[in-house]
């Protein structure tokens, strides 16, 4: 019996890399009779059919943790990658992102790409999002500028790639390393943003102890996953840090009298654009939970 982790699962298939190479293998009927799917990330155990070599799944080992979107086990990290620019960085899709992330409890390093093409913005940004509470990287393919420090925070993760298309993830995946070969594309000149280059899910070995899951781009997140908008005041860092000053504990820092966290907007302490953006999402969920 072999163990190994399933680094990619395509028509009925799952590709699990053991000590001995990677092998194509199927799961056994119990698992369906179990309701479980084997997901990739999974830490598994296969048996080798003695008939054609095909593996087996026969056991998938306790996860470690399992995100629904995309459908993956064991990640540790995710980093969260926007361009400052071509296309533009849209703060209000990265705070959704944000919330996604904080639902899952991975790590969350921010990543502005493309620095090279506005220096101040991207340093403005890292100010407010490392007041927040997010470590920030700021990265530059064309400078190679960011990189080094990104290797460090994917040794010994599986590492989640999030954003929208267009913001250079697979550009910086090959540039942590060459032997990926991603594909990447440029930009719509008409909509400024990016085209889809990352077709299936698939985890890329960096080393034994490393891996870095690409995901297709997307542009709009749906939050139907939030039940009430106490979660999104919570996993805003810094309103809920400023938050337990509000005189009312339910206090969800709209319309209530004496709010701290909306004094600490007054005051510049909070960004006011989080801010802003923490009341878009909160009255999205809010509508969502009306129907």
């Amino acid at each position: 019996m072999l163990e190994g982790i399933i680094i990619k699962g395509l028509g009925g298939f799952y590709y699990v890399k053991t000590s001995e190479g990677i092998i194509e293998s199927r799961a056994r009927g119990v698992f369906r009779e179990d309701d479980v799917t084997p997901l990739i990330g999974d830490r598994v155990k296969i048996k080798i059919s003695e008939e054609d070599g095909t593996g087996y799944i026969v056991e998938i080992n306790e996860r470690k943790t399992q995100l629904l979107r995309p459908p993956v086990a064991n990640v540790t990290q995710a980093i969260v990658v926007m361009s400052v620019k071509n296309p533009n960085i849209n703060t209000w899709l990265l705070d959704k992102f944000l919330l996604m992330v904080e639902y899952e409890g991975l790590d969350i390093v921010i990543c502005i790409n493309k620095y090279d093409l506005d220096k101040d913005l991207c340093e403005g940004f890292k100010v407010i999002y490392e007041k927040a509470g997010y470590k920030v990287l700021l990265t530059s393919c064309k400078l190679d500028i960011g990189i080094d420090s990104l290797k460090k925070y994917l040794y010994g993760n599986i590492s989640v790639f999030a954003g929208p298309s267009g913001v250079g993830k697979s550009s910086l995946l090959n540039m942590v390393d060459d032997r990926l070969n991603l594909e990447t594309a440029s930009i719509s000149n008409k909509t400024k943003r990016g085209k889809h280059t990352t077709r299936h899910i698939e985890l890329l070995e960096i080393d034994d102890t490393s891996y870095i899951l690409d995901t297709p781009g997307f542009s709009s997140l749906n939050l139907d996953f939030i039940k009430d908008g106490s979660f999104v005041k919570r996993n805003f860092r810094e309103i809920n840090k400023y938050g337990k000053e509000c005189r009312f504990l339910t206090c969800l820092h709209d319309k209530e009298p004496n709010c701290a966290v909306k004094e600490k907007v007054e005051e510049g302490i909070i960004d006011e654009g989080r801010y802003n953006n923490y009341l878009l999402l909160l009255n999205e969920v809010r509508n969502m939970r009306r129907y």
